[in-house]
């Protein structure tokens, strides 16, 4: 996995370091090539050891979702499927893992991760919700005016209607961030098979004063200010997202 350059995303992870008087909010959205090099090489035919690209692995369902119909609906075989009928294809698992060795080295190792600790989320608009409603409740209103050029540099680097989208969620055992200190977390990968390229979206909220105040490398820069105004946090930036400029290619 190839970290790449983008100025939009700089700019805005400066934004997404903030004190907020009781917390340290530490975020970082980074863009990934999928095209493999070297050590990637290497890696991915000890990790295909265990299973062959294209098997399918068992997802989680996504913590939020909850059992919907649509996530009990029967398969194409017509048989029932389970509250784990996401899957993914090992070659996919594979990128989502090295998207996060690449991201936290050196300090966490990722390559034992299996899985079920990764989901496939149910709709762009509700991680959109999710995201901004997390930051929102940390940042209050300040996060309003980074809000729709967050969301505009994102959907320009991976064109977001056509992505899959995933998302890492550990059990408390294995999480990185389940350290005493640790408020929340979360972190999605925005996955478009066509440009082979991932966006990853990171973010934690630690509280002042822990042990656990580690700042992530790549992050920085200056807070909001402090704000108690209220605020909505509708996904609303959705229906001003540009059409994508890249049509769909064929699989």
């Amino acid at each position: 996995m190839k970290l790449l350059e983008n100025s939009s995303f700089e700019a805005i992870n400066s934004q997404l370091t903030v004190e907020t008087g009781d917390a340290h909010i530490i975020g970082r959205i980074e863009s990934y090539s999928c095209k493999m090099a070297g050590d990637d090489k290497h890696m991915f035919k000890q990790f295909c050891q265990e299973g062959q690209p294209h098997v399918l692995e068992a997802l989680s369902p996504p913590q939020t979702s909850g059992l919907s119909p649509s996530r009990l609906s029967k398969s194409q075989g017509g048989e029932d499927e389970s509250p784990l009928s996401d899957k993914c294809s090992r070659k996919t698992l594979f990128y989502l893992i090295a998207t996060l060795n690449e991201s936290f080295r050196p300090d966490y190792d990722f390559s034992t991760a299996r899985s079920h600790e990764f989901s496939r989320e149910p709709s762009l608009r509700w991680v959109v919700n999710a995201v901004n409603c997390s930051l929102f409740s940390a940042v209050r209103e300040d996060f309003k005016a980074l809000k729709p050029q967050l969301w505009n540099a994102v959907d320009e680097e991976i064109c977001l209607a056509e992505c899959d989208i995933y998302s890492y969620n550990p059990d408390l055992d294995s999480d990185p961030f389940g350290e005493d200190g640790s408020l929340w977390s979360f972190n999605y990968f925005f996955y478009n098979k066509r440009l082979k390229r991932i966006v990853f979206f990171s973010c934690r909220s630690i509280r002042l004063g822990s042990s656990d105040m580690y700042v992530m490398r790549r992050s920085g820069g200056p807070s909001f200010p402090a704000s108690t105004s209220a605020w909505t946090c509708l996904p609303e930036e959705l229906q001003r997202l540009p059409r994508c400029r890249l049509r769909l290619g064929t699989a």
